[in-house]
């Protein structure tokens, strides 16, 4: 049970990776994203989730040196882009990405998105990087069930995190089961429904444990054992999401949350995308 905001999941490899970490997806490079990684770092969050796609992994960096503490108390995820998987390509792409980062290794590499026909080798080419000592660990993110299967079948490594949409509505429990079975940490992205935060249980559950709706899904998150990132540029709002460690939610509550799953997509579904 995470007590405090320090705590960590262990990966299948023994890397210890912090269940709360910053999303910066649609943070604007430049002062926006390096702020908000600042204020982040000063909350207390170790863990900072990017990728190449955001267009912003400069300004993260720099959020990451104003920050001024020692780099092995971070936790770097990136990922690659669908158009540059491939073998050659993604090694060239994790080079621009750490460039333009300004670190050396990466905590966390992740395939964005399973490309159909690219990705096992997209996954092979992590997987070199992961033993040259370039990552600390290797990840996918996306990926159903059967994306997965079809890479460890396919591969010496089984991914250490599946980084997905998961929030209320969409509570993926089979994915979830599988991960779990396997090994395989899950990781929410969009956790917070993207700002829907207005349902009438959620609400009165804040009330109940004097927290917000978004402090509700963070915590049902941390109690499902599911790393969550949650995404803000507000220095008050990333403070506020941080403040999670001091309650619990009561078994049946979880259950009552869990029982708003619909199966609602706010992003694609991994099957079916066009980018």
């Amino acid at each position: 049970m995470a007590t405090n905001i320090s705590d960590h999941s262990v990966l299948n490899n023994g890397v210890k990776m912090p269940w709360l970490g910053l999303g910066v997806w649609k943070a604007k490079d430049g002062e926006e994203v390096t702020g908000a990684v600042r204020s982040a770092i000063e909350s207390g969050y170790r863990s900072i989730d990017t990728a190449a796609v955001y267009g912003n992994e400069v300004g993260v960096g720099e959020g990451i040196r104003q920050a001024g503490i020692d780099r092995d108390q971070l936790f770097i995820t990136t990922k690659v882009w669908n158009a540059d998987q491939g073998y050659d390509s993604t090694l060239k792409a994790f080079d621009e990405s750490v460039k333009r980062l300004g670190i050396e290794t990466l905590d966390l590499y992740l395939i964005h998105w399973p490309v159909k026909g690219k990705y096992v080798e997209t996954w092979r080419a992590l997987e070199k990087l992961y033993r040259d000592g370039y990552v600390r660990a290797i990840g996918v993110s996306n990926f159903h069930t059967h994306h997965l299967e079809d890479l460890r079948q396919n591969s010496e490594i089984i991914p250490a995190v599946n980084q997905v949409e998961f929030h209320p509505l969409l509570t993926q429990k089979e994915l979830l089961g599988y991960c779990q079975e396997n090994g395989i940490q899950m990781e929410a992205w969009s956790p917070l429904m993207q700002g829907n935060l207005d349902h009438p249980l959620l609400v009165e559950l804040g009330q109940k444990y004097g927290k917000s709706p978004a402090q509700i899904i963070i915590r049902w998150d941390l109690e499902k054992k599911v790393v969550t990132i949650p995404k803000s540029i507000t220095p008050a709002r990333i403070a506020q999401n941080a403040d999670v460690f001091d309650f619990s939610l009561t078994a049946e509550d979880v259950e009552k949350i869990n029982a708003l799953n619909e199966n609602k997509r706010f992003g694609a579904d991994p099957d079916n995308f066009n980018f």
